[in-house]
């Protein structure tokens, strides 16, 4: 099982950053999120009826997280669960198998929802996914009514109780997995939030090197993006040692090969097709392996001007400063080589007799996917 990773050109220093053609989102993938729109849908349409019933104030806090978690999406995490239980030799189409799985899909996307909404408080992020994040839209609701108290804090309370109400359901749904899942899922949750700390702190307090970088990318975001899914949905199916040990090699070579691609997204992306102002990340200041990387490269004028990433206020002209320099660096390219290699390994993971071949061609194939996404 082979995959090429085809390299993009370097253009020269101040262009538009090189990018490789996209790749589109394999069937399993596409397959795999359908179902979880659907298992979803049926989940929060149930807990929307319920509590209206009980207090009608309570339908503006639902549909919110109704939007977030069913408005777009990639459905990775779900995919990746599914593929680590096809990868373990076992029908996802057969019960008890579905059932577990679509509970299992729907728990990770609520996690997700839970992390995005609470990570969007955390930033002051305005739009996610191109739509008014759930802060903003309860702090214009405020103001609209002219209602008591700070529009600002309101909004953010809503949404930090949203977020909550998220976890809450998704560890509803985890809790019905077979108790052999449930270490799994508490370790992923804990190495989340404790990257998501680390985000925080060294967003607040410097720019960290680039091995601490990487391992706030893997905390927060790699492992429980692809390897943890995989890991879960290989529990599920009961695979054997070489299989889990196959996946797990290689979702956590593909997960620090998304996080990076994440990271070229948010300080290059186009708000059309990311969902956020272009260079939302450099705006924010964010602590990625790209960023410093860059500054460990940087000459003292470049240097300069990679500092000001965070700093209040950033135009547009200031973030196409901050772009051309991270080019000029060299740590684009250097990014952009580092997935490539990161693919490379996960892919040659999968060369496991064991591993059944459907399951290593839908490995393969999401691979491409994760490495050469436009959002």
């Amino acid at each position: 099982m082979t995959l090429t990773f085809t390299q993009p050109p370097v253009l020269p220093s101040g262009s538009a950053r090189p990018v490789a053609a996209p790749v589109a989102a394999p069937a399993a993938i596409r397959y795999a999120g359908a179902r979880i729109d659907e298992h979803l849908g049926r989940f929060l349409a149930d807990q929307y009826a319920r509590w209206t019933a009980l207090d009608p104030d309570l339908a503006a806090p639902l549909e919110a997280l109704s939007d977030a978690v069913l408005a777009g999406g990639k459905r990775l995490r779900p995919a990746f669960c599914r593929l680590g239980f096809e990868a373990g030799g076992a029908d996802p189409d057969a019960s008890p198998g579905r059932e577990q799985l679509d509970d299992a899909g729907a728990a990770l996307e609520l996690l997700h929802a839970f992390a995005l909404i609470h990570d969007d408080v955390m930033d002051g992020s305005f739009t996610r996914r191109g739509r008014t994040t759930t802060h903003v839209r309860f702090e214009a609701q405020h103001q609209l009514l002219r209602a008591r108290g700070e529009s600002r804090r309101f909004g953010e309370s809503v949404a930090i109780l949203i977020g909550d109400l998220a976890h809450a359901w998704a560890e509803h749904l985890a809790g019905k997995l077979p108790p052999v899942v449930q270490p799994l899922w508490r370790e992923m949750q804990a190495e989340l939030m404790m990257g998501q700390y680390l985000d925080v702190l060294r967003t607040a307090h410097g720019r960290p090197g680039v091995a601490q970088a990487e391992r706030i990318a893997v905390l927060k975001s790699a492992r429980y993006t692809i390897e943890w899914p995989l890991r879960i949905g290989a529990t599920l199916a009961e695979a054997p040692f070489p299989i889990h040990h196959a996946l797990s090699t290689y979702g956590r070579a593909l997960g620090l090969a998304f996080q990076l691609r994440d990271d070229l997204l948010g300080a290059f992306g186009q708000p059309d097709t990311v969902g956020k102002p272009v260079g939302a990340d450099l705006r924010d200041g964010k602590p990625t392996p790209l960023l410093a990387l860059a500054l460990e490269r940087a000459s003292a004028h470049d240097r300069q001007v990679l500092e000001t990433a965070g700093a209040p206020g950033l135009d547009d002209a200031a973030v196409a400063d901050i772009q051309a320099a991270l080019i000029r660096t060299g740590a684009v390219e250097a990014i952009e080589e580092r997935i490539e290699r990161l693919a490379g390994d996960a892919v040659r993971a999968l060369a496991i007799d064991s591993l059944p071949p459907h399951a290593a061609r839908s490995l393969t194939e999401a691979a491409a996917f994760v490495v050469h996404r436009e959002h």
